[in-house]
């Protein structure tokens, strides 16, 4: 690489930007160094070099967590705060 540099300017939330301040210099580098290094690994990779998703559950998925929650609150479903118990009764 050539030893040339140029300027770029970033709009940042001011939070967002000192939490990844307080980050990167607990890593041993700065806001700079850090963007470098992402946009070198992006070269490297021909795109963004990790995963851009929305992490949504599926219809089956969301149906398992709802009843997780209604079974948690139901008051005539035993719970157990000891594994011996609870293994003791599953042998039942």
């Amino acid at each position: 690489m050539a030893g040339s540099t140029t300027n770029i300017s970033i709009r940042m939330d001011t939070e967002l930007k000192a939490q990844a301040e307080e980050l990167f210099n607990e890593l041993g580098m700065n806001l700079t160094t850090a963007f470098n290094i992402f946009v070198r690994q992006s070269l490297r990779e021909g795109g963004i070099p990790f995963g851009i998703k929305t992490e949504r559950p599926n219809k089956e998925t969301l149906a398992a967590m709802l009843e997780a929650e209604r079974i948690a609150k139901d008051p005539a479903v035993k719970g157990y705060t000891d594994l011996d118990q609870l293994f003791a009764d599953l042998k039942k």
